[in-house]
C-alpha cells in the first residue's frame, strides 16, 4: 500500500487553483493566509486521503508541488 506526502512551496504559489481543479479527492484548498507574493497558496487539507496520483504536480505551471510516495509493507 502506498502513502503519499505532498509538499507545496507556498512562497512560490500564485493561487491559480489548477492543482485543486484536478485533485480526484478534492483535498487541495486555498489557505486563509497570504504568502510573500500576496496570494493565498494551495494547501493539502488531509494528507491521509492523498492517493499520490501527482496530477496536482503535473498541472502546476510553476513547479510548486512535489509528491513523494512511500511504499508500506502490508501484513
Amino acid at each position: 500500500m502506498a502513502r503519499a506526502q505532498v509538499t507545496f512551496r507556498e512562497d512560490r504559489c500564485k493561487g491559480c487553483k489548477l492543482c485543486a481543479s484536478v485533485c480526484p479527492k478534492q483535498i487541495i484548498k486555498m489557505a486563509d493566509h497570504i504568502n510573500v507574493m500576496g496570494f493565498h497558496p494551495a494547501i493539502v487539507e488531509d494528507q491521509e486521503k492523498c492517493t499520490g496520483c501527482a496530477l496536482c504536480a503535473i498541472m502546476c505551471p510553476d513547479l510548486v508541488i512535489e509528491v513523494a510516495r512511500e511504499e508500506k509493507k502490508v501484513g
